[in-house]
């Protein structure tokens, strides 16, 4: 059974830094395209960053470009999600999302992930 889960989150005020890592318990996850989405209070979940399967192609949300770098370590299954600069409009639930089907070059909409973690919490107070 897939397992991901996420570690990172945290409080943090405007303008400092977090990095989340996800892992994830498949046995090709090299071969999967990976995401990371959020979740505040009151709104939809939304597409944060997502990772082609090869680690060759990211995509971001506007809200967050220049700001977040998303990233895998293929040998670690790990995926991760450097933040800087964070904003108070950043707090949210965030999750670690991966794409069952193999050789993806990632996406920003839910649709296209199988397996989901938990979340974890980023506040950032101002």
């Amino acid at each position: 059974q897939v397992q991901v889960v996420e570690f990172g989150g945290g409080l943090v005020q405007a303008g400092g830094s977090l990095r989340l890592s996800c892992t994830v318990s498949v046995l090709n996850f090299n071969l999967n395209a990976m995401g990371w989405f959020r979740q505040a209070p009151g709104k939809e979940r939304e597409g944060v960053a997502c990772i082609s399967w090869s680690g060759g192609r990211t995509a971001y949300a506007d809200s967050v470009k220049g700001r977040f770098t998303i990233s895998r370590d293929n040998a670690k299954k790990t995926l991760y999600l450097q933040m800087n600069n964070l904003k108070p409009d950043d707090t949210a639930m965030y999750y670690c999302a991966a794409d069952s089907q193999l050789l993806r070059l990632g996406s920003l909409s839910q649709r296209d992930y199988n397996y989901w973690g938990q979340g974890t919490q980023v506040t950032v107070s101002s």
